[in-house]
Parts: C-alpha cells; sequence; structure tokens
C-alpha cells in the first residue's frame, strides 16, 4: 500500500497531535497513532514502522519545548540518548527473531504495575528524591534495555523510562518527563534507521502525522511544564492502564488464547 486517500490523511494527521500531546506528557503515543493508521487500512509493519518516522517529530518537539526551559540539558543526556539509539536498533534488527507472544503475553501485567507504583508511591512530586545508581551506569545498562524493548516491540517504552528516571535516577516528575523525551527519540530513531533500510515505511503519512505530532507535542509539554506532577501522575497511570487493556483486548493475545476467550 503506498497511497492513502485524503479524508485518512486527515484523520491521521489530527490524531496525532492528541497523540503528541499526550505522549509529550506521559508516554504512549503509539497506543493512539498504530491503532488509528491500522485503521486507515496500513498493513501492521508498515504501520508500525511509520509509526516510527513520525514519532519522531512528537519526541523531538517535546524535547525542544522542555530544553528551552531548561529542564534538561542536551549536551550532557546526549550519550545516554546514543545508547538509546543504539538499543532501539538492535531491537528492530531481533524483531523478526524473538517471538512478539513472549513480550506480548507480559507487557500488560508490567504497565499495571507501573500504573499501580505511581498511584500509591507516597511524596511523588517534581522534587528530586535519592538517587540509587549513577548516570553512568543508568545510561550504560537502563537506557538501551528500554531503548532494545522500543525497538523489538515498543508499547509503553515511554513509561518504562519514566519509571527508571523516578526510581533509580531519583528524579521528580517533571523533570523525568523532559529527560525521557531525548532518550525516547534516540531509541525511536535507532528502529527507523533499520526500517528505512528495508523500505517499510509510508512516507507521506509519516511526515504529515509528524506535522500533527510536533504541534500536539508543544501544546502537551507547556501544560506538563506548568502543572508538574499534578497533571504528568494521573495522565501516566491511565495510559499505562489503557495501553494494558488495549494490549489485553487483543483477541489473538496470548494470555487470552490460553485462557480460551
Amino acid at each position: 500500500m503506498t497511497d492513502v486517500a485524503f479524508h485518512l490523511l486527515a484523520l491521521l494527521f489530527f490524531a496525532a497531535i492528541f497523540a503528541g500531546f499526550v505522549d509529550s506528557i506521559a508516554g504512549g503515543g503509539g497506543l493512539i497513532t498504530i491503532p488509528v493508521l491500522l485503521l486507515a487500512g496500513i498493513p501492521p509493519l508498515e504501520s508500525i514502522a511509520t509509526n516510527k518516522l513520525q514519532s519522531q517529530f512528537g519526541s523531538a518537539s517535546a524535547t525542544i519545548a522542555y530544553a528551552r526551559k531548561g529542564h534538561v540539558n542536551l549536551r550532557k543526556q546526549l550519550p545516554m540518548a546514543l545508547m538509546g539509539l543504539i538499543g532501539g536498533a538492535v531491537g528492530a534488527l531481533l524483531a523478526s527473531l524473538v517471538p512478539a507472544s513472549v513480550l506480548a503475553a507480559a507487557i500488560p501485567f508490567v504497565l499495571v504495575a507501573i500504573a499501580i507504583f505511581f498511584a500509591v508511591k507516597p511524596n511523588l512530586n517534581d522534587t528530586d528524591s535519592h538517587r540509587r545508581v549513577t548516570p553512568f551506569v543508568f545510561g550504560l545498562v537502563v537506557v538501551p534495555l528500554v531503548g532494545l524493548y522500543d525497538g523489538l516491540f515498543g508499547p509503553g517504552a515511554g513509561s518504562f523510562y519514566m519509571l527508571g528516571f523516578v526510581l533509580l535516577a531519583g528524579f521528580g516528575m517533571l523533570k523525568a518527563t523532559a529527560h525521557t523525551k531525548l532518550i525516547n527519540l534516540g531509541s525511536n530513531f535507532g528502529s527507523f534507521l533499520v526500517f528505512a533500510a528495508t523500505g517499510s515505511i509510508l512516507w507521506k503519512v509519516g511526515l504529515v502525522m509528524g506535522v500533527g505530532q510536533f504541534i500536539g507535542a508543544q501544546i502537551g509539554s507547556g501544560l506538563a511544564m506548568r502543572n508538574g506532577a499534578r497533571l504528568i501522575k494521573p495522565l501516566l497511570i491511565v495510559s499505562c492502564l489503557a495501553l494494558a487493556i488495549k494490549l489485553m483486548a487483543d483477541p489473538s493475545h496470548p494470555v487470552r488464547l490460553w485462557l480460551g476467550f
């Protein structure tokens, strides 16, 4: 499939605006864009590949917005973004070798656990807390592992980055959100390079949606910086739960097949 009707492009554009808005605050933009791409009649592989193209615009937009207000130092974070890029590329290369059913079975439960963590953990605000690992270890271990998952499967990667920054790096909610965006951009770009090499990307669709992502992320990041944890925390919880439900609702999900419903 190489052509998409104008009305479907318009639908994808507005869906991307909303996805960019949500993703810039709490992650989970793929929960919106991938189903809409599939509904537009785009095959699964091309949907995933095109999503990697358009989502970069949202991540870049949010990164610029957070950096402009001093919430993230881009120069200091570039090595972590590079590790995310490497992880994303390796994950995309492994995508054809690792059974997706293994990840699909576990991820909804992990996302629910993340939602519960952010819902019940006390004192989750915009103030930094105790750091459990050094930035070097975080960048060398946590970032490439999540990046690999992002390239291999994808849903919830932003939430995993957020959890790592809050739980291990001791970041406050707003700082964690700001730092997640550049690394997410890196892992998306790594997997995007692999998909581009295989010719799986619908460029017109991806670029049109990319403009929508950029607009939505500017709006969302602005709201996040004004409201901080008061907005980020509930939206992150809702995003994790919605993504878990969406994955479990798929009739082909392994757990549903195992249980026979």
